[in-house]
């Protein structure tokens, strides 16, 4: 039996279970034989590129493909968003933990429904419990996690380029990219965009995937 209408004329849909996504058109899937369901971590400071590499990469793949940025949904709080630039305190913590809870959860509920996804935050090489760690749990243990880490001088200027709460001051920018330096010798692909722009940014990123997904990186 169908699910019955409720009284404002929408359709109750079935509990639990992926929701049935069409197939691309056959020629689109072809068009690119590599392309595979994926979920991918881009970590990075503050004016790395982070969301510009990670947008455009999204839109430019040949299968379905999302892009889930922590700092939109943190700011999906409206009153009484608790903005770090005003003091990491227990409310800002809690809510950027509710934010990437969120995030894992949508990226889940992707990559059930065949679509690959691609989430974009500024996780610390000293913090792997509420970073690396978190996100493993959140999303699956397939995650992809690839770092961008441009030159000190290159996430100033792109910083200063920045408005409203997005922009951050020198000092704490300068703060954030030396303990991105912690990545180094970690093992995981590091990439330096200090040179590339976004469209070549993310043809690199496809290499460092394709690579990653035939040897899988152990973190």
């Amino acid at each position: 039996m169908p699910p019955a209408p409720e009284a404002t004329g929408h359709v109750r849909l079935p509990p639990g279970g992926p929701v049935a996504m069409p197939s691309p058109p056959q020629d689109t899937a072809q068009a690119d034989p590599g392309a595979t369901t994926l979920a991918v971590l881009l970590i990075g400071p503050a004016g790395a590129g982070k969301t510009s590499v990670a947008k455009y990469w999204a839109e430019h793949r040949h299968v379905p493909t999302a892009h889930i940025s922590l700092d939109d949904v943190r700011e999906w709080v409206r009153s009484g968003f608790a903005d770090p630039q005003s003091g990491w305190n227990d409310h800002s913590e809690a809510q950027y933990r509710l934010a990437r809870r969120t995030c894992g959860f949508a990226a889940r509920n992707f990559l059930a429904n065949g679509i690959s996804c691609i989430l974009d935050d500024a996780v610390f090489p000293d913090r792997p419990v509420v970073g690396l760690g978190g996100w493993k749990r959140h999303v699956g243990p397939g995650l992809l996690p690839v770092v961008l880490l441009p030159g000190l001088e290159i996430v100033l200027e792109r910083n200063a380029r920045r408005s409203g709460n997005r922009r951050l001051t020198d000092e704490e920018v300068a703060r954030i990219h030396g303990r991105m330096a912690g990545w180094y010798g970690s093992g995981l692909p590091i990439i330096d965009n200090s040179q590339l722009d976004v469209p070549g940014t993310a043809r690199l990123l496809d290499d460092v995937l394709t690579r990653a997904i035939a040897s899988p990186p152990q973190w």
